[in-house]
C-alpha cells in the first residue's frame, strides 16, 4: 500500500493512501472533535464539527471524509476553524435543553465537552424549540429526543453493526428526527433492545434506564469482565457505585464485540441482586439443605467424589461443562476430570 506524507499542525505524518485527515491526525495524537464520525461506522460528514483548514483550499473541509494527499498542510485549530466549530455548537444549543447540571450523561457527553472546550455557554439563535415527550416505555432504554443532535450514529449502528435497521431519519427540516419506523416508541418497534444505539449516542438522547439517577458518570467505577451468557466471549465494563453494580457499558477496545452486545449482556445483569439467588453454599443434612462455609462444601464434594471413584471406578464419573463459562474454567473442568477423576467422560453443552 502506498504511503503519503502530510503535515498536521506543524507535525509531519506518514499514512497509508486513502486515510482521512481525521484518522491521520489521530495517529499523531491530535484529537479533532467529532459527532457523526465513528471508526466502526461509515462516514457521512454531516455534523461539520470536525472541519479543518487546508492550505490551498478556499473553504474549511470536514476532516472525516477528506482523504489525506501528499504534501497536504493541515491546521486543526486556526481562528477560522474555532469560529466555525463554535457556530456549530451554538446552532445545536439553539434547540437543545440547557439542563447539563442535572443530566445523567454529564461527564460522558461530547456536546458538553466541546462546549466547555470552546467556551460556548449559550446560543445567540432564538426560535422554536422542540418539546418531545420522554420515551421510557420500556425498562431498558430511555429516549429523550429533545437532546438528539441528529448525528445519525444510532441509525448507522443499528444498520451496520446490529443489522436490524430499526432506526431511520424521519420528517424534514426542523422536524427531522432519528426514530423508529412510523415514529412509534421503542417498545412498539422491531427493536431487540440490544442497546448498541445507546453505546454510540454522544449525548443524553439515549440512556440506559438502570443508570438514571444513580450517580454522575465520573463517580462510576469501571470493572472489565467477560459476559457469562454464552460462549462468544464478549467483554464489557460493569459500572459500579458504592460497591454495587448499576449498569453495563461497552468500549470500542473490546476485541470480540466492540460496543455491540445483546440484550442479555447489556441489560441482564440484574440477576446479581435477585432475592432468589444463592449467596452461600448449601449442603444437605438430615434431608434438608442448610447453609455451609465454602470449606465445608468443597470438602464434602471432594470426599464424595473420591468415594464414588474408588468404589465404582473412574468411568462412573462424567463432567458436563457449559458455554457460559470462560475458556479457562472449561479447561480446568476437563483437566480435573482427566487428571483427578481419571476418565475422559467430558462433554459440553455447545458441542452440537
Amino acid at each position: 500500500m502506498d504511503l503519503i506524507k502530510l503535515t498536521i499542525d506543524g507535525r509531519e505524518v506518514e499514512v497509508s493512501s486513502g486515510t482521512t485527515v481525521l484518522n491521520a491526525a489521530e495517529q499523531v495524537g491530535i484529537h479533532i472533535p467529532r459527532f457523526c464520525y465513528d471508526k466502526e461506522l461509515s462516514s457521512c460528514g454531516a455534523c461539520r464539527i470536525c472541519v479543518v483548514e487546508i492550505e490551498g483550499m478556499r473553504n474549511l473541509v470536514a476532516s472525516c471524509v477528506t482523504e489525506a494527499a501528499p504534501g497536504m498542510v493541515v491546521k486543526t485549530e486556526t481562528p477560522a476553524v474555532v469560529e466555525a466549530r463554535k457556530a456549530v455548537l451554538e446552532l445545536l444549543l439553539a434547540d437543545h435543553p440547557h439542563d447539563c447540571m442535572t443530566c445523567d450523561k454529564l461527564g460522558d457527553c461530547r456536546l458538553a465537552d466541546y462546549c466547555y472546550r470552546y467556551g460556548v455557554k449559550s446560543s445567540p439563535f432564538e426560535g422554536a424549540r422542540h418539546n418531545y415527550p420522554l420515551d421510557d416505555s420500556n425498562p431498558f432504554i430511555v429516549r429523550d429526543m429533545n437532546k438528539c443532535i441528529l448525528c445519525g450514529l444510532c441509525v448507522r449502528a443499528c444498520n451496520e453493526v446490529v443489522g436490524k435497521d430499526n432506526l431511520h431519519f424521519a420528517y424534514r427540516g426542523f422536524d427531522r428526527k432519528a426514530t423508529t419506523c412510523g415514529d412509534v416508541p421503542y417498545v412498539e418497534s422491531d427493536c431487540t433492545f440490544c442497546g448498541t444505539c445507546v453505546a454510540f449516542c454522544p449525548t443524553g438522547a439515549l440512556m440506559e434506564g438502570s443508570m438514571l439517577g444513580t450517580a454522575r458518570r465520573w463517580e462510576l467505577e469501571k470493572v472489565r469482565t467477560t459476559c457469562p451468557f454464552c460462549g462468544t466471549g464478549c467483554t464489557f465494563d460493569l459500572r459500579v457505585h458504592d460497591g454495587r453494580v448499576v449498569g453495563v457499558t461497552t468500549s470500542e477496545d473490546a476485541v470480540v464485540n466492540g460496543r455491540a452486545l445483546c440484550i442479555k449482556g447489556r441489560f441482564g445483569w440484574d440477576f446479581i441482586y435477585n432475592e432468589k439467588r444463592l449467596t452461600t453454599p448449601l449442603i444437605k443434612k438430615n434431608g434438608e439443605f442448610v447453609p455451609a462455609t465454602w470449606d465445608e462444601a468443597l470438602d464434602l464434594v471432594a470426599t464424595r467424589l473420591a468415594e464414588i471413584r474408588d468404589k465404582y471406578g473412574p468411568d462412573a464419573f462424567a463432567a458436563l461443562s457449559s458455554a457460559r463459562c470462560t475458556n479457562e474454567e472449561n479447561y480446568l473442568m476437563q483437566k480435573f476430570t482427566r487428571a483427578v477423576m481419571g476418565t475422559n467422560n467430558v462433554d459440553h453443552c455447545a458441542r452440537t
